[in-house]
């Protein structure tokens, strides 16, 4: 295996969305200019400095997330997934200056927020962050978040709040969020909470994240607060789908009788282009094979699956036939998973007809064990690039146990591939170009070295790559 480490360098910084490309040179700015980008470094600072050092990353068992502390004496808000699958019903959680407490579950939100508060043992004098007053939060003005993506502990980023729904009051915002954001807070200008950070919107054409991300707003925080205090929160989480709009995902079963509907006006819209889509959602098992179809002599058919916390698990375009889609994909974990009914431009509708089947805990068709990924996309104009040479790049997320033999399998007819594992530090595990001579896919086959998340980056070898590929990670 020839390796170019040197080439691909910076990737590990790329896939965790920490670089997007090459910035230019600036111009030179004019005076009002230059003051008004200092006044918003300076208020970035600012909040920052004043928000960051209550800022917690909470470790869970395999999950971890972050938190914001409410009171001196240790009281942290969350997420509910970050923490209900915690042992023992304690956390660790780890302040900024690198102490560390053992906290516990206080409860989860009665009214089925994916919402949880922690208690911090032996906690005093703690920095606490301030909460906004709910009829102050207005699209347009400036939103600040801060968490632990990827394991990065206290990172800033800066957006804007692009939405509130009318209906359930949920936030939207552009503010970089991803994986390990969960619980932190969506701060405005006076670092005042207005949000918990809860989901990225990730089921565009291809991975990864689109720039939308969701806070659940403060006018439902306080309620959750006032009832921990109170000693009514919940035994147990009861989390929701937040879902852009305000279809709730129907309950279906696995083998149950085909689903006919209609995608049009009445359907929810996806962000990214407009199109419509209907939400499913079913009880499934780790190991399960699905076999999911969705046929339609009216539109371009397109399905994306994902898990109950939003992250994508497959998509599929032209998988059935002609432009019918098809998933079959083995379930990495026992969940309510939620499927989108969805066409593949905005605009299309018509009826369509839905399937889901199981075909038991059957190995993968290439004989080897438990598939963790199976994705299929395209790389094309517009998506993110590598600086050092301006190649092509989409990324995935599996955990992965320490121990476990995996082989990774990048496969494309269109392009030259190449193909990167790192665990969700950034450390680099291993990168492969060409299986063998003539061969233009990639395979690597590794042993985890940890219990933890892992990112697949499927790239392309130089900056002419372009075009549909598929990615497997599979069990040896």
């Amino acid at each position: 295996m020839t390796v170019f480490w040197f080439r691909h360098s910076l990737s590990s910084l790329l896939s965790l969305g920490l670089l997007t490309g090459i910035v230019a040179p600036l111009p030179q700015l004019a005076p009002q200019r230059a003051i008004a980008q200092n006044q918003d470094e300076q208020t970035n600072i600012r909040v920052y400095d004043q928000a960051s050092p209550a800022v917690v990353a909470i470790v869970a068992g395999n999950s971890s997330g972050s938190g914001s502390i409410i009171t001196p004496d240790g009281l942290v808000l969350t997420n509910a997934h970050v923490v209900q699958q915690a042992s023992g019903r304690t956390v660790t959680v780890r302040l900024p200056n690198g102490d560390e407490y053992t906290a516990d579950i206080l409860g989860f939100d009665p009214n089925g927020q994916d919402l949880a508060a922690l208690q911090l043992r032996n906690a005093r004098n703690l920095p606490t962050i301030d909460i906004a007053s709910p009829d102050s939060v207005r699209v347009g003005q400036r939103a600040f978040a801060i968490g632990s993506p990827f394991g990065l502990e206290t990172t800033f980023t800066v957006g804007i709040i692009s939405r509130i729904d009318p209906d359930e009051g949920t936030i939207q915002t552009d503010a970089a969020i991803n994986p390990g954001n969960s619980g932190g807070p969506l701060l405005n200008s006076n670092a005042e909470m207005v949000g918990v950070n809860t989901a990225i919107f990730s089921v565009g054409r291809e991975s990864g994240n689109i720039g939308i991300g969701f806070a659940i707003p403060i006018s439902d925080v306080q309620p959750f607060l006032t009832a921990i205090r109170q000693g009514q929160g919940s035994e147990t989480a009861r989390t929701g789908s937040r879902l852009p709009g305000s279809q709730t995902p129907r309950s279906v079963e696995l083998n149950g009788p085909p689903i006919r509907s209609t995608l049009g006006p009445d359907s929810n819209v996806l962000p990214g282009d407009n199109s419509y889509f209907n939400a499913y959602s079913f009880e499934g098992r780790a190991g399960q094979t699905v076999s999911l179809d969705l046929t339609s002599n009216d539109f371009d058919a397109y399905l994306i699956l994902l898990d109950s916390n939003g992250n994508s698990v497959a998509q599929d375009d032209d998988g059935g036939p002609g432009t019918d889609a098809r998933i079959v994909t083995q379930l990495p974990e026992s969940d309510t998973y939620i499927l989108l009914a969805n066409s593949f431009r905005g605009g299309e509708s018509g009826d369509y007809e839905l399937t889901l089947r199981s075909q038991g805990g059957q190995p993968s068709s290439s004989g080897q064990g438990r598939v963790l990924l199976n994705e299929t996309g395209v790389l094309r104009t517009g998506d993110p690039s590598l600086p050092e040479d301006g190649s092509l790049f989409h990324q995935y997320e599996f955990s992965g146990q320490a121990g476990q033999s995996i082989t990774i399998r990048l496969e494309s007819s269109e392009f030259d591939t190449y193909l990167l594992l790192f665990d969700n530090d950034g450390n680099l595990i291993g990168q492969n170009d060409d299986i063998r001579p003539g061969n233009t896919d990639s395979e690597l086959t590794v042993r985890l070295p940890e219990t933890r998340d892992y990112i697949v980056v499927v790239n392309s070898y130089d900056d002419t790559g372009r075009g549909r590929y598929r990615l497997t990670v599979e069990e040896n």
